[in-house]
């Protein structure tokens, strides 16, 4: 089923491409409804995807009838013919958006074989998608046996990337990680910024040009590190987890794992990037793409020490991938090409694996850089705190004025100079740490009034 729902998204964007390209909006609406007929003898589950919006008012029905024959046909796991959805499941759908403007049906003939691990990676699917194409909200709808399930993804910060020899990036920047109790309203990065690498042209294997594959191949690199703490120049961070996110040419993510990306972490000098290791994490169902862990020098726990304020970081790592051919301009045409590029992803990087690698290793340093000088400021500090500790304590002890001594005590609420020496280091951390330098580039604007809408909500029927 998640092959189907890659195929029909595929279309959708092509065609959402072609009336941007005329200069149209690109806002809309997708929904991809699931369901099973309860009634009938044989279980099946029913798939519907739907586009409205701005975005696709281009498209006619009549002109795509011959190639929405050839994708059902294309899509072995379904019957040919699905029946239409509950118009009142369309209705809040088209409020919301406008009448419809595409409406695709298809049915798989064994429910059974559709299971909880694959709704979860459709849900996977779907929100990565959104992320590489942030102005078309998701509305995910699942109804099976007596459960229902409903998630939309919506985006509150986006951020346009121009890139060169294709149509710009609408990126989803919105960062979930929420700021600590101590930052002031106002005073906090609600978003991201995504940083455009160097496009690198890929060399197509012979066997993927017998099966059809000609033209330009290339990889545009983009990362995304959140949360951002640009505002907050001595604050120290930690590098938790790296996901590679790979697109195909019409920004549909690729499904499926990658062995050359899983073994990527042994190819990499994780000293030049400032890491003490890197392991992949395995392909997982609520996560789209190949994620690696960071470990963490010494197994230290962060939350051991409370004093030390500490901001975990993940990295997002997006691999676009741009293809050109003269002599491919009919859509079918393009979904084919599509098709063929991910078929043969794996031998096309292992083809530029040395390429890709040494692409990848800059990338991700030149992502990384302001890791490795926040240690340097923590260094600096540190040194410089244990100088004012140092002579802070000593002026107070040796003090012989009592009235001063227990001034000192009294203002930051302890009993003694050894309470005070914690007392002290602990103010003086969190001075440093959180000092504030405001960057016009950051979305610092309140969000209270935007809630968020991808938080999943279940009903029992």
């Amino acid at each position: 089923m998640l092959r189907e729902i890659q195929q029909v998204l595929r279309l959708v964007m092509l065609l959402g491409k072609r009336n941007q390209q005329l200069r149209l909006k690109t806002a809309g609406g997708l929904l991809v409804l699931l369901w099973t007929e309860t009634g009938a003898s044989v279980q099946s589950m029913n798939c519907t995807v739907a586009a409205a919006g701005p975005w696709c008012a281009g498209i006619e029905m009549k002109v795509l009838q011959p190639v929405l024959t050839d994708l059902k046909e294309s899509m072995l796991a379904c019957t040919r013919s699905s029946p239409q959805p509950d118009p009142e499941e369309l209705c809040a759908f088209t409020d919301m958006h406008g009448s419809l403007r595409l409406l695709l049906s298809f049915q798989m003939k064994d429910a059974m074989l559709f299971g909880p691990e694959c709704g979860a990676r459709i849900e996977a699917f779907l929100h990565s998608f959104s992320l590489a194409n942030a102005r078309i909200k998701i509305h995910f709808k699942f109804k099976f046996s007596q459960q229902s399930f409903q998630r939309d993804f919506r985006v509150k910060i986006e951020r346009k990337v121009a890139c060169a020899n294709r149509t710009s990036l609408i990126l989803d920047v919105t960062c979930k990680t929420q700021p600590p109790e101590c930052v002031k309203k106002g005073c906090w990065c609600h978003g991201g910024h995504p940083v455009l690498g160097g496009r690198l042209l890929l060399s197509i294997p012979p066997a993927a040009m017998d099966h059809g594959l000609f033209g330009e191949l290339s990889i545009q690199p983009v990362t995304l590190l959140s949360p951002c703490v640009l505002q907050y120049p001595n604050l120290a961070t930690q590098l938790t987890d790296i996901q590679v996110l790979v697109c195909g040419p019409s920004n549909v993510p690729v499904t499926g794992p990658s062995g050359v990306l899983q073994n990527l972490p042994a190819h990499l000098d994780c000293q030049d990037l400032g890491l003490h290791g890197l392991h992949c994490s395995s392909f997982k169902v609520h996560r789209s793409g190949t994620v690696y862990t960071v470990e963490q020098e010494n197994g230290v726990d962060p939350e051991q020490d409370s004093s030390l304020p500490l901001m975990q970081q993940s990295l997002l790592l997006y691999l676009f991938l741009q293809h050109s051919d003269p002599f491919t301009y009919q859509l079918s045409d393009m979904m084919a090409t599509e098709v063929l590029i991910e078929h043969h992803l794996e031998a096309i990087l292992n083809n530029n694996r040395q390429a890709v690698t040494a692409a990848l290793q800059a990338e991700l340093k030149n992502s990384l850089k302001s890791q490795k000088h926040r240690k340097k400021v923590q260094e600096t500090l540190h040194s410089a705190a244990e100088v004012i500790l140092s002579s802070a304590i000593s002026i107070v002890s040796c003090s012989s004025n009592m009235d001063f001594r227990n001034a000192c005590l009294n203002s930051m609420k302890v009993r003694d100079t050894h309470e005070l020496s914690a007392s002290l280091c602990e103010s003086l951390r969190r001075v440093t740490s959180w000092k504030f330098t405001p960057r016009g580039r950051c979305y610092s604007a309140q969000m209270e009034d935007h809630p968020d809408c991808d938080d999943p909500t279940r009903t029992e029927l």
